[in-house]
């Protein structure tokens, strides 16, 4: 049977070759979150294999039409897989009326931009088609490449990585520590690709010899993994108690300067909230954390809102606040510039520190392409006069009480060997103790959003070895320790306080220390690998 299914899928042509590349495709999206079906990665890359055996030819030529063939059928796979992947984009379209005619455009448009790369990543592939377990490794190369230009080119989006297949698993992902997110990407291609050889006409009644390496791999995968996490938790960080505000507070027409008094109360209300009879509110925490971009109004330049921060705050407890921040125009320009920020706020109201976001989001903070995306009527999610500015450079917090912080606001947390800290003028860098990502996924409402969102920042802790504290508007908030495992954590759609200890971090992990390396020695392995295979006709 298995022989029969792949002729059909080699032999197909036109619209059904198509249909057959889009609808695989969109079987991957079951590995990840929030289904999490590792399983289900074992169908896009199997009939990946069978498609490109499909635009082969004989002799091993490599023909223009050739490469054609398989560019086309890895696009149709690719926008399969991030259509169902992605889909709950368009949520956001739907938070205020004025976006709503996009809504299309939201869901369609980024799928179709970014099966460019699995379109590329065939094409690389098909350059190094050979029969056999050669082409296991070419497509795992191909693949390997083109994910890793979609996390880098353009700003790069590697959302949904191959690798978060294995990554969302608390025993697989543990790789993660050795190779990061492109390695768990190549490893977890070539895993999935091996079934394919089930149905070589030379395989007999021995297991094909891709098959039998695949297994003993993942063997190995799960068992270092789960040695990993047998050496027990990694402690907690004396003296800090950790408070996330959670306000499940949506994004719509209601946050708006007009409304901040009662935003404000409400906050401050929920911060102080007991949660047991044994706490007492927001004194019971040394740290409070509020989510990105928390208060309809430049926080640093509100007297009035830092006053009744201050006075809420007891002299033992700092805020540490997602939040406006605005700089002085630029030269000849006579609008402020706006920044993205996480604040450090004192009892009192006074601002110790702030961090300013670099990696901002195409859409939602800025328009890339300006001038021509607004001719169509579109602007940025977040209404403010003009596109927010790029911070400088990455930098840590500094927060009395805590470890040095690396601040992640939204979506920096998915860039894998991005969230470490950058030296201060005249300093040596210093690792940070733990990673604190900030989140607004109100825009994406009760989907998966939410839930991916999560799964690739508790990547980053098994990565860096640090820890994880996550506060999201409408969730999900988290406390992570690093090694991945989730120790607390508020559901999507709750309003709630959660009270943590704070993990402490883990040595450098050989990713930190040598993740390029290694991603690179892996993508070799299998270049190499793929092009011993090739044979000239």
């Amino acid at each position: 049977m298995m022989k029969s299914l792949a002729h059909r899928v080699i032999l197909a042509g036109g619209w059904p070759r198509r249909l057959i590349a889009l609808l695989s495709g969109a079987v991957g999206g079951l590995a990840m979150a929030p289904i999490d079906f590792v399983p289900a990665l074992i169908v896009p890359m199997t009939v990946a294999v069978w498609l490109l055996d499909g635009a082969a030819e004989g002799g091993g030529r490599v023909s223009l039409a050739s490469l054609r063939s398989a560019a086309i059928a890895g696009w149709w796979w690719g926008f399969g897989y991030f259509l169902a992947g992605l889909w709950w984009l368009g949520s956001a379209f739907l938070v205020e009326p004025d976006y709503a005619w996009a809504l299309p455009l939201g869901i369609v448009a980024l799928p179709a931009l970014l099966a460019v790369f699995t379109a590329f990543g065939f094409a690389c592939a098909r350059l190094l088609w050979s029969p056999g377990a050669g082409r296991i490794l070419a497509l795992a190369a191909g693949l390997g490449l083109s994910e890793w230009l979609r996390g880098h080119l353009f700003g790069g989006f590697p959302w949904n990585a191959f690798g978060m297949a294995l990554g969302d698993g608390p025993a697989l992902g543990q790789i993660a520590s050795l190779v990061g997110l492109y390695g768990l990407t190549i490893i977890a291609v070539a895993l999935a690709a091996a079934p394919a050889t089930l149905a070589d006409a030379a395989m007999g009644r021995r297991l094909p010899r891709p098959v039998a390496i695949a297994v003993v791999v993942f063997v190995a995968i799960a068992s270092f993994g789960a040695a990993r996490l047998a050496t027990g938790a990694p402690g907690v960080v004396d003296g800090v108690k950790l408070r996330i505000m959670q306000p499940n507070l949506v994004q719509d027409a209601q946050f708006r300067a007009e409304n901040k008094d009662a935003i404000l109360t409400r906050y401050l209300a929920l911060s102080d909230r007991a949660t047991s009879p044994s706490t007492a509110g927001i004194a019971d925490a040394t740290h409070l954390i509020w989510p990105e971009t928390a208060l309809p109004t430049v926080l640093a330049r509100d007297p009035e809102a830092l006053a009744r921060i201050g006075a809420a705050l007891p002299a033992s407890v700092t805020l540490i606040a997602g939040a406006y921040r605005t700089g002085d125009p630029a030269p000849g320009d006579p609008t402020p510039r706006f920044f993205n920020s996480i604040q450090v706020i004192a009892s009192g109201g006074q601002v110790l520190d702030s961090y300013d976001k670099v990696h901002l989001v195409p859409f939602g903070e800025y328009l890339p392409f300006a001038s021509l995306v607004k001719l169509i009527g579109l602007a940025p999610f977040v209404r403010i006069p003009g596109d927010f500015e790029a911070g400088a450079r990455r930098k840590s917090l500094n927060v009395p009480g805590l470890p040095p912080v690396s601040p992640l606001i939204c979506y920096e947390a998915i860039f894998p060997a991005a969230v470490g800290i950058a030296s201060d003028a005249g300093s040596p860098a210093r690792r940070p103790g733990l990673l604190l990502n900030v989140s607004n996924d109100s825009w994406f409402g009760l989907t998966a959003g939410p839930y991916q969102h999560l799964a690739q920042a508790r990547l980053r802790t098994i990565e860096e070895g640090l820890p994880l504290v996550r506060a999201a508007t409408t969730g999900i908030s988290a406390v992570v320790d690093p090694f991945g495992r989730v120790i607390a954590r508020l559901p999507v759609g709750v309003e709630d306080v959660l009270d943590s200890p704070l993990p402490r971090s883990l040595p450098e992990t050989f990713f930190v220390r040598h993740g390029t390396a290694a991603v690179i020695a892996l993508w070799g392995i299998c270049l190499l690998g793929a092009l011993a295979f090739r044979r000239p006709a």
